[in-house]
């Protein structure tokens, strides 16, 4: 892949990118196998991967420059604007888009926020793709709600420009820190929620729910994990971590019984309704600590399925999960190293089969997907 940013040092995100994508496969594959050397491990699988360009549905625009002259990219430690509408990670339908956005700033008078004066009201653009019908979500990052009214006075002119963006939002950040979003979220359209669908399974994004940021191999993700588990015929299943569902929607089947634990409440919201859209019966999705549920819990299902964030299970977890004894544990992983540490305090435990995703070319980041059968 050629990067125009990266050539000119002004974007080093894709730290591989001089690297022929077979030898970082290689590598990411080996550092997997680096991990889990203590460990027998039953079956490798060969890696997936999918496209080396234009595979991203989400972009996290951070807003700099004038209202006048909005750049949209990132900012560098020293202060530093880059602008990376023409990053080739995104798809060709972004590009576009973020034209209109940039003319929709001034337009609003949407004021760019500085971080070093501590001024200004636009933080960031947040925008995502659907893959099955090309709708989009939008969310406006504010300081506070000072501009609130402009933009939706606005709006309508940007929809009708950009119709295929369904579902607009604005989040509120007042806190002068990284972080990109804060807890209140404010609908601007009726439709709060954008429609992927993934191996016939529809699945869906509201603003402030996780989704997988490269769908063609997140699509492939979870339909091995399907036919890993549905080769298992077992009948219950927990799914922790569970964000939209996209695990346990795709491995429940009709008479399954499926419980799916998520801390987002919005993301919950997301599941449930993928839910009744298929018809599931026997499926409870719960807005909780996945930790604090699994180990209040009595009831011991035939499989736990786990995708934890990147600091893993933990722990406390782990031990439960021993003394719980379910028959298989599936671990999907974006950190293989905590991962391993998990592996390691599941001691009543044998690897059963590995595979790695890479959801992220060009970098060392990778998914992967562990499956663990009770002694």
């Amino acid at each position: 892949m050629h990067c125009a940013l990266y050539s000119a040092g002004t974007c080093r995100s894709c730290q591989w990118l001089e690297k022929p994508y077979p030898q970082q496969l290689a590598e990411k594959q080996h550092h997997l196998q680096s991990l889990l050397a203590e460990h027998p491990v039953e079956q490798w699988l060969d890696p997936v991967a999918g496209e080396q360009s234009a595979f991203r549905n989400k972009a996290k625009m951070v807003v700099s420059g004038s209202v006048e002259r909005p750049l949209l990219g990132m900012l560098h430690r020293d202060g530093s604007s880059v602008d990376l509408c023409a990053c080739p990670l995104y798809p060709a339908s972004f590009a576009p888009v973020f034209s209109a956005l940039k003319r929709f700033i001034a337009r609003a008078g949407l004021t760019p926020y500085n971080v070093a004066r501590k001024r200004g009201e636009l933080k960031y653009l947040l925008l995502t793709e659907s893959t099955s019908n090309g709708g989009m979500m939008l969310r406006f990052v504010l300081r506070s709600e000072n501009k609130l009214a402009q933009l939706r006075a606005a709006l309508p002119e940007l929809q009708q420009q950009l119709p295929q963006l369904q579902v607009i939002s604005a989040n509120i950040q007042p806190v002068h820190m990284a972080i990109i979003e804060g807890e209140r979220e404010i609908p601007l359209t009726k439709q709060q929620a954008l429609e992927e669908q993934f191996n016939q399974i529809p699945l869906y994004i509201r603003p402030q729910s996780f989704f997988q940021t490269n769908p063609q191999v997140a699509s492939r993700l979870y339909a091995t994990a399907r036919d890993w588990v549905r080769a298992l015929a077992i009948n219950s299943l927990w799914d922790l971590f569970c964000g939209v569902g996209g695990f346990g929607l795709h491995c429940a089947q009709p008479q399954t019984r499926l419980t799916g634990i998520e801390i987002s409440a919005e993301a919950i919201a997301c599941a449930k309704q993928s839910a009744q859209t298929l018809g599931l019966q026997q499926v409870d999705f719960q807005a909780l600590d996945s930790t604090r549920f699994a180990t209040a819990e009595g009831e011991v299902p035939e499989l736990v399925l786990v995708n934890p964030p990147r600091r893993g299970i933990g722990k406390d977890l782990c031990e439960y999960l021993n003394r719980m004894a379910p028959g298989y544990i599936l671990y999907s992983s974006c950190n293989a190293v905590t991962m391993a540490q998990d592996i390691a305090r599941l001691t009543d435990y044998r690897i059963a089969r590995v595979q790695l995703f890479d959801m992220f070319p060009h970098t060392a980041h990778y998914e992967v997907l562990t499956l663990l059968v009770r002694n």
